[in-house]
C-alpha cells in the first residue's frame, strides 16, 4: 500500500483557527521563523492517493487525524464492530514507513450508541476533542474533551468533559480544532456550528486545557458564506494557513476543499480560494486535515478508486514552493 506521511480527521462536523492577543516582539520573531519553516506553502499538491486497506473498508471512513508522532491515525467509521452509528477508531504503525494496522475501536466512554466522530488531538498529544450526539448534551451535537497522561497510549484516555455554553448550545457544534501554539495565552478552539437556518459556520472560543472557556465564541465573518455550508477547518500550527470544505459557489463538486491565509494571527483571514485539481473533483471532497509540518493533507472523498462510500485520501506538497 502507498506510503502515508500523515493524516487527519473527517465527517460533516467542523473546526478552525485563531486570533490572538498582543503582537509584540516574540510574535514577530515567530512570524519570521515560520516564514522560513513553511516556505513550501504555495507549492502544488500531488495527485491524491487512497490510504487503502485496512484503514479504508467497504464501509465509510471519515474525519481522520494523525497523532503528533504520526504513528497513530484516529478516524471515524461506521464499520462493523462499533457501538453506535459512527465510532472513533485508531490505527497504529510501528514506524513512519511501516504499514498501518487494522483499526481498533476506542470503546466506551469515548464511543456511545450515537454518532461519535471528528477526533482531533492537541499538538502535545495529551488532549483529544471530538463530537457526539449522545444523551445529556445541550443540542443536536456537542463537543467533548478527554485527556491522557501518556501521549503514546492510545487507550489511556480519561473521563469525558463536555465543553460549556460558550461552545455548546442548543444548535449542533462539531469538528473542533485546538490551536495551541501560535498565540499567547490559552489556546483557541475553532469549531463548526449548524443551526436551523444555516448548515455550517465557523466560530472560535478561547479555552483552557481543562476545557473551561474564557469567553463566548466569536463568529469568523471573513470565512463564512451565508449561502453555503462551511465546515471542518484545519490550521497550520503557526496559525497563518487553513483549509476547510465548503459547497459554496466556485467549486468543482458538491463539496470542495478551500484555503485561506493571513500574514499574522492578529489579522483577518483572506478571501477563501478553492485549491482546485487534483485534490478537488466533481465528487465530494471534504474534511481536510493538515499535518503539523504543513506538507500533507488528509481528507475524505467518494471519488472513484475507493473501497467504500467514503475513503481517506492523502496529498503532499514539496518542501520548496514559490
Amino acid at each position: 500500500m502507498p506510503r502515508i506521511h500523515r493524516m487527519m480527521a473527517v465527517l460533516p462536523l467542523y473546526a478552525l483557527v485563531a486570533c490572538g492577543p498582543d503582537s509584540s516582539g516574540p510574535a514577530r520573531t515567530m512570524a519570521v521563523s515560520s516564514e522560513a519553516q513553511f516556505a513550501f506553502a504555495h507549492s502544488e499538491w500531488s495527485t491524491p492517493v487512497n490510504v487503502g486497506a485496512p484503514v479504508n473498508s467497504t464501509d465509510g471512513e471519515m474525519n481522520a487525524a494523525l497523532s503528533p508522532d504520526e504513528l497513530s491515525l484516529y478516524l471515524t467509521s461506521n464499520r462493523a464492530g462499533g457501538l453506535g452509528l459512527t465510532d472513533i477508531w485508531v490505527s497504529h504503525r510501528a514506524c513512519g514507513d511501516c504499514p498501518w494496522q487494522t483499526p481498533v475501536n476506542l470503546g466506551a466512554p469515548i464511543n456511545s450508541t450515537g454518532q461519535d466522530a471528528g477526533p482531533r488531538l492537541s499538538i502535545d498529544g495529551h488532549l483529544l476533542f471530538f463530537q457526539s450526539d449522545r444523551p445529556g448534551g445541550a443540542g443536536g451535537g456537542d463537543i467533548y474533551l478527554t485527556r491522557r497522561n501518556n501521549p503514546n497510549d492510545n487507550f489511556g484516555w480519561g473521563p469525558l468533559v463536555r465543553l460549556g455554553s460558550d461552545v455548546n448550545t442548543s444548535a449542533t457544534e462539531n469538528a473542533a480544532y485546538y490551536l495551541q501554539s501560535a498565540e499567547g495565552g490559552a489556546g483557541n478552539l475553532y469549531f463548526n456550528r449548524a443551526t436551523p437556518t444555516n448548515a455550517g459556520d465557523f466560530y472560535y472560543a478561547p479555552i483552557k486545557r481543562d476545557g473551561e472557556t474564557r469567553g463566548p465564541a466569536t463568529y469568523v465573518t471573513e470565512l463564512n458564506d451565508p449561502l453555503a455550508t462551511d465546515q471542518h477547518a484545519t490550521i497550520r500550527k503557526d496559525g497563518r494557513e487553513m483549509f476547510f470544505s465548503s459547497n459554496r459557489a466556485g467549486g468543482l463538486g458538491s463539496f470542495d476543499i478551500w484555503t485561506s491565509t493571513r500574514r499574522s494571527v492578529h489579522e483577518p483571514w483572506s478571501a477563501p480560494v478553492a485549491i482546485g485539481t487534483p485534490v478537488n473533483t466533481v465528487f465530494s471532497d471534504q474534511q481536510p486535515s493538515l499535518t503539523s509540518d504543513g506538507r500533507t493533507l488528509v481528507f475524505t472523498s467518494n471519488r472513484p478508486g475507493g473501497l467504500g462510500g467514503n475513503d481517506l485520501w492523502i496529498s503532499t506538497r514539496t518542501v520548496n514552493g514559490h
